[in-house]
């Protein structure tokens, strides 16, 4: 199947769109965090929760994806999942507190833990093998623009009209997108009844859960030191609790076997530690160049550019750095880099050059490219056979709920600097300051996590992934 053909199937051209949905919405909402705040009336150092609450919904709901869409066939999912995708941007844009529209995120990460998992295996049902990578980089491509357009899309919006549209611009292409789904997804490709494990699911879901609330209430968003205390006990015993039934169940959510393949399990712990920092700092520039320098939405927003170019630009040469350096060096060295560049963040101030924290930003982008293209790789690079689509699973898992947890770590790392200083002039900057320097420091956990890789992995093709 050529190139030409492959860009008229209406049915790649539905799922791209529902991918930079997502990549677009994940993007152009931290840039309206401030503004959000101030018209809610809340903290611009406490918003986190709006983010948080997307990423956990999606991370808990993965794992329960690939059965429903077996069990109730793709068109039918994915139409769901759209329309769940637009009420929640209506229920947004509408809120009137922050409670509200964190319940609102809920029902918007319900519709978005579907979409792109769901249209990929539609895809991968529809083409043949050999057609089926051609498939997904025409799919990718929107995912790439998203970002692009993202952070400078916001900040206009929030200038120019108000932060509602960034979530009433959702509406009239997913609500075009429920009747394409409807039209062009396949009809009647439901599998064969398997069994679901939902004892296993709902342990794994509520561990996910106690235990990102418990950090996201460290923060003091509403709950007090016991409340957090009892849900990280729940949620971590819950996690363990998941693990035991794994290992006596016929049919876990993930096989501990699994687990026994060296270069996933280093990969996915890997991921976890690096995302804590990569995951909290699309989250705390916006409010460093907004709360912390002054600047406007707009401004801010375009600055965040030099981070997405960066990321771009070294995507070309990520996997031949690889190649001639190998997984171990190019993970532990980056992981390093990475850490510091969070760090550097931290020194970012209002006498410094603009000129220079778009530097900055350029360098953490590409950095933190060229970490998720080698975590991902090494993560899935020995996934074959019975152990490809679980193992895939489980890294988008993994990568929402690293995400979900560093966010969740950054405000209540804010929240805790905000309140030692707060009696000093300028306490928000230096609040944020700390927590770049702060974040970045745990980021170099990862190291010693990818040391345990062997010194000799190589580069093996590996399937892509939304990074």
């Amino acid at each position: 199947m050529s190139q030409q053909s492959i860009e008229k199937e209406p049915l790649l051209w539905l799922v791209a769109v529902g991918f930079f949905m997502q990549t677009l919405d994940a993007t152009i909402l931290n840039t309206a965090l401030p503004s959000m705040a101030a018209s809610l009336g809340e903290s611009p150092l406490q918003m986190q929760s709006v983010v948080v609450a997307y990423a956990l919904t999606t991370a808990m709901l993965i794992p329960a994806t690939g059965w429903v869409a077996d069990r109730f066939g793709t068109r039918r999912i994915y139409t769901v999942a759209m329309a769940l995708f637009v009420l929640g941007s209506v229920l947004c844009a509408l809120a009137p507190s922050l409670q509200f529209l964190v319940m609102a995120r809920v029902v918007q990460g319900v519709g978005g833990a579907m979409m792109l998992p769901v249209g990929r295996l539609a895809v991968l049902r529809a083409y043949p093998r050999e057609a089926f990578i051609r498939a997904m980089s025409f799919i990718a491509i929107p995912g790439q623009v998203g970002p692009l357009l993202g952070p400078t899309l916001g900040g206009w919006l929030v200038e120019y009209a108000s932060w509602h549209w960034i979530f009433w611009i959702n509406v009239p292409v997913g609500a075009l997108g429920v009747w394409a789904a409807w039209r062009w997804m396949p009809k009647n490709d439901q599998q064969p009844k398997r069994a679901f494990d939902g004892v296993g699911f709902a342990l794994l879901a509520f561990g996910m859960v106690g235990v990102s609330l418990a950090l996201d209430g460290l923060s003091g968003v509403g709950m007090g030191n016991a409340l957090v205390a009892v849900l990280l006990v729940f949620g971590m015993a819950s996690l363990a609790a998941y693990w035991m039934h794994a290992l006596r169940s016929p049919a876990p959510l993930f096989a501990p076997a699994l687990f026994g393949i060296r270069s996933l399990r280093v990969g996915l712990l890997g991921n976890l530690f690096a995302r804590l920092g990569s995951g909290a700092a699309p989250f705390l520039v916006p409010l460093m160049l907004q709360v912390g320098l002054g600047l406007s939405p707009f401004h801010a927003g375009t600055m965040m550019l030099a981070t997405v170019l960066g990321s771009m630009l070294v995507k070309r040469i990520a996997v031949r750095t690889v190649l001639r350096y190998g997984y171990k060096r190019v993970l532990q060295v980056n992981s390093v880099l990475l850490g510091v560049m969070i760090a550097s963040l931290g020194l970012v101030s209002a006498s410094q050059p603009q000129w220079l924290i778009l530097v900055q930003l350029f360098v953490f982008g590409s950095i933190n490219s060229m970490q998720f293209s080698a975590m991902n790789s090494v993560t899935l690079k020995d996934m074959a056979g019975e152990f490809a689509s679980s193992g895939n699973s489980l890294l988008s898992m993994v990568q929402m709920l690293a995400m979900s947890m560093g966010v969740a770590v950054a405000g209540a790392l804010l929240a805790g600097y905000a309140d030692m200083w707060q009696a000093r002039e300028g306490y928000k900057l230096l609040a944020l300051q700390a927590t770049f320097v702060t974040v970045g420091v745990m980021t170099l956990a990862a190291t010693l996590v990818f040391s345990q890789l062997e010194s000799d992995e190589q580069v093996r093709p590996a399937p892509d992934t939304h990074d």
